[in-house]
């Protein structure tokens, strides 16, 4: 059986006391169809109706914003609301006549001019009252409009806290502490070709179950444009973890597995990537969460093990996350698991 000790550009084959060194070709540049830190590298355009559909859906549209923009929205919906009711309680100071005679009963105390009119706004709406603007019984419109205004404030409000607490506890947020091995390996485990990669949760408060799932993807671009995307199934040895310590996700590569008849040079020409994720509660929020990431063909190493980083001391289990993407070379036929078995 030949034996291989791979490196990130040599290939070291050896066949009982011959060595064979060549270089591995580099592949060019191929777009990832998922990046490494989770998300897709899709752009849709011409959307129907793409306008409606964001503001028929305008809190998840709001959620999924940038920070700025959001402040920028909620600011221009506060100052905007101000100066509308502002302007209203202005015209009807004019049409009473409170601005040009100060001795006449006003709609408004101490309203008479623009200026005074927008702070009185923003005063309601606030909620400030500094105690010398305020409603008088003779205008039954003013009185309609600071109602109105005081339950267009509740409501705006209302939405403002809901957006930002959505948005603090999102799922993306959460995501970003479940870190993925830089690269996936290949190794014999318990007599079977293995294909593996290492999962983490970075926060000492942890989820309360999760799932690991793994796809292969094909993508092929036809000579006339057309672009086909197809997904293959991966099998996960246990696939429901408790992640309290980094875990070494496995798949055995075996009959009905996609790399069952894949080699390592097999592996070297193959054009495909492999999309893993991990689906998950968090035990703090209670909602769901996903991270994902994919690996090339270039970063699943044939022939590495990942090195073990938890120790066990008196009194704890340690884990050594600077050992997280380390991995030490070790013994794997160069064959294909269906050879090999």
């Amino acid at each position: 059986v030949n034996y291989v000790i791979v490196s990130d550009w040599k290939l070291l084959s050896i066949t009982n006391t011959y060595f064979n060194v060549s270089t591995v070709n580099v592949r060019p540049y191929k777009q990832r169809y998922v990046r490494k830190e989770g998300s897709c590298s899709v752009v849709f355009r011409h959307v129907p109706e793409e306008w409606l559909l964001f503001v028929n859906d305008i809190f998840t549209t709001l959620v999924e914003i940038r920070w700025r923009v959001m402040f920028l929205i909620f600011a221009s919906s506060y100052i905007l609301s101000w100066l509308f009711f502002g302007i209203l309680f202005f015209v009807i100071a004019l049409a009473h006549g409170d601005i040009k005679d100060h001795n006449n009963d006003p709609c408004v105390y101490e309203v008479r001019s623009f200026t005074a009119a927008f702070l009185f706004s923003l005063e309601t709406q606030t909620t400030i009252g500094y105690g010398f603007r305020g409603m008088s019984e003779n205008c039954m419109i003013a009185i309609i409009i600071v109602t109105i205004q005081d339950v267009i404030s509740c409501f705006i409000d209302t939405f403002v806290i809901g957006i930002v607490v959505a948005k603090m506890a999102s799922a993306r947020k959460r995501a970003q502490t479940i870190g993925f091995s830089n690269r996936a390996v290949i190794n014999l485990r318990d007599g079977y070709l293995c294909l593996s990669w290492r999962i983490g949760d970075f926060r000492r408060h942890h989820m309360v179950e999760g799932s690991s799932c793994a796809q292969i993807l094909h993508t092929t671009v036809h000579a006339t444009g057309e672009v086909n995307i197809a997904y293959e199934d991966l099998a996960i040895q246990q696939k429901d973890i408790i992640l309290v310590t980094p875990t070494t996700i496995s798949h055995r590569i075996e009959p009905g597995s996609p790399l069952y008849k894949m080699s390592l040079e097999d592996l070297r020409k193959a054009d495909f990537e492999l999309l893993v994720s991990f689906t998950y509660t968090d035990d703090s929020s209670g909602i769901l969460h996903q991270s994902r990431t994919s690996y090339t063909v270039d970063e699943i190493l044939w022939g590495h093990l990942f090195q073990e980083m938890i120790r066990v001391s008196k009194k704890h289990y340690r884990v050594d996350y600077n050992l997280f993407n380390n991995t030490a070379k070790v013994l794997v036929p160069v064959v294909s698991a269906e050879e090999y078995e």
